[in-house]
């Protein structure tokens, strides 16, 4: 029986030296945020007119009263993000598929559907809002709908063309080889693209699609302006209610809340991409 394999002095020395590094790295990071958190406040309880600011911004009182209203407001964001996050990534998907499709035949189609991203991605998502919100009741093809429905919509339209990109990016950098083995194994064209170029473009873009996500999340916020009551809308009227800016700070720390878990897994999920392609396990 052999015996059990143990770690030469030098080897010994080599952690040891590690872990100091890592102590001191992390002791200094500490004191250094320290510090310039003990300057900024500093810097801004001793400002003139801090006490005004304070009062206007951030009183604990109102913060508490306003905080149900804001809350109720905040489900409606979290329903719509929901609904519009679906309905992105299948439209999304469409698009550029249809952008990827070859052949003189799909022109027309592959024309449209770049029209469509750039319009979309051109035109600021305020004023498709007003577009959808306000001119497409009007031509009364539908019965009344509420304002957080042509929200989601206006999501929708606006996001899918930048996810589209995103998504087309990723099949077209699926290196033409796997296409060419799926379609000589006998699969077809959609079968190709289902069962072998999409996975690997999912997994390529990602990243990328989380961050356009975490975009999406705050952008939510702007279906107020079409009357719908949700976080920023009951934050202004709480703000009429007691002449005070707090529940819009209230609203903007729920916002940042909501978006903290994405915006984690996004960083964790690229370090990993990174690790993997540098290791060169990624297909």
């Amino acid at each position: 029986m052999t015996d059990a394999w143990v770690p030469s002095d030098v080897e010994l020395g080599r952690r040891a030296f590690r872990r100091r590094q890592t102590r001191r790295s992390v002791l200094v990071s500490a004191l250094s945020t320290l510090v310039l958190a003990a300057l900024l406040a500093v810097a801004l309880i001793g400002s003139p007119g801090w006490a005004r600011v304070q009062q206007t911004f951030f009183d604990p009182e109102v913060a508490v009263a306003a905080l149900p209203r804001v809350l109720q407001g905040l489900w409606l964001n979290v329903q719509v993000l929901v609904v519009a996050s679906v309905g992105v990534l299948l439209f999304a998907l469409l698009l550029a598929t249809i952008r990827t499709l070859r052949g003189p035949v799909f022109f027309p189609l592959r024309a449209l559907a770049a029209g469509y991203t750039d319009l979309f991605r051109g035109v600021p998502l305020i004023i498709v809002l007003y577009l959808v919100g306000y001119g497409i009741p009007g031509l009364d093809f539908f019965g009344r709908m509420p304002a957080a429905f042509w929200g989601t919509i206006a999501l929708i339209l606006t996001y899918s063309a930048y996810v589209s990109e995103v998504f087309r990016a990723g099949i077209e950098a699926v290196h033409p080889s796997q296409r060419l083995a799926a379609r000589s194994l006998g699969l077809s064209h959609g079968q190709a693209m289902r069962r072998v170029v999409l996975p690997q473009a999912m997994r390529k873009v990602t990243p990328a699609l989380m961050n356009d996500f975490v975009a999406m999340q705050k952008d939510v916020g702007l279906i107020s302006v079409l009357g719908a009551v949700d976080a920023v809308r009951a934050a202004q009227i709480e703000t009429s209610h007691f002449f005070n800016f707090t529940p819009y700070v209230v609203a903007g720390l729920l916002f940042v809340l909501l978006a903290w878990p994405m915006i984690r897994l996004t960083d964790w999920l690229s370090a990993r991409t990174r690790a993997r392609e540098q290791a060169g396990s990624l297909v």
